[in-house]
């Protein structure tokens, strides 16, 4: 009997979550799993390996390293979810935390669970994130700038100016030992400096593992204004070993989530 194309899709999806969280599975433990045929497997197989996500060999496949490859949107946002909630669990209720325009920072809203919190952000963005209620969103405003929707300038400043947060959820478009946290928007990076020196608690980068390693044009907090770094599994072990070792941040791998 001929499947739908919903059900292959989300057969997929289920595949392609448990290459993330394995790396490497066998034709025939993915047959059992899903009640299909080996050669529906081999087909899929033959599906993720056109889009360069996975190599095959006999029996079974292994996903490619994701920097060596372009990752579906879908999937980035699986890693930008998983990010995000670690970083959720490292609020506590009572905290007031500053978010920057970050895509994966403001993703934070959606894991607070019933927790007491403020959350102060120039991220446009946070009016489009379901919460609970028992969150307290507060905009800074500003001068509004598309395609991020960040808000910038003297109003942002002057309110962020007056506010002593407990803890900072940042994002960034790069992170190095030598340079610390940069970004590729230069409007931004009085903000989020503003916010890491108003921050009396915990500084916290979150950065996919594309990232590290990486330099933007405008470097805005060196290594040792942050306490801890969260990215995901894909993040080289060396690499994370030697920005433990060299600045102290504590860096933790998120767990894969689906959403």
């Amino acid at each position: 009997m001929k499947q739908s194309k919903d059900v292959i899709y989300k057969r997929r999806d289920a595949i392609f979550l448990d290459l993330l969280k394995h790396r490497d599975l066998s034709v025939t433990h993915l047959s059992s799993t899903y009640d299909v045929s080996e050669l529906t497997i081999r087909r899929d197989f033959m599906y993720f390996e056109k889009k360069g996500l996975i190599e095959r060999y006999y029996g079974g496949a292994r996903l490619l390293d994701y920097k060596n490859t372009s990752i579906p949107e879908k999937n980035l946002s699986m890693l930008k979810n998983s990010i995000a909630k670690a970083a959720a669990d490292l609020i506590d209720s009572g905290d007031i935390v500053f978010v920057n325009t970050s895509s994966t920072a403001i993703l934070i809203l959606k894991y607070l669970g019933d927790k007491e919190v403020t959350i102060i952000t120039n991220n446009g963005q946070a009016s489009l994130i379901p919460y609970k209620n028992r969150s307290n969103v507060i905009l800074t405003g500003g001068e509004l700038t598309p395609p991020k929707d960040s808000m910038t300038g003297d109003f942002a400043l002057q309110m962020i100016s007056q506010i002593r947060a407990t803890k900072a959820i940042l994002g960034c478009s790069g992170f190095s030992i030598e340079q610390g946290m940069t970004t590729s928007v230069r409007r931004e990076v009085a903000i989020n400096q503003m916010m890491i020196s108003n921050c009396r608690g915990r500084r916290i980068l979150v950065v996919d593992h594309g990232k590290i390693g990486q330099e933007a044009n405008y470097k805005t907090g060196s290594v040792h204004e942050f306490d801890y770094l969260i990215t995901d599994p894909f993040a080289n072990d060396e690499v994370v070993q030697e920005i433990d070792e060299q600045t102290g941040i504590k860096v933790i791998k998120a767990d894969l989530i689906s959403y």
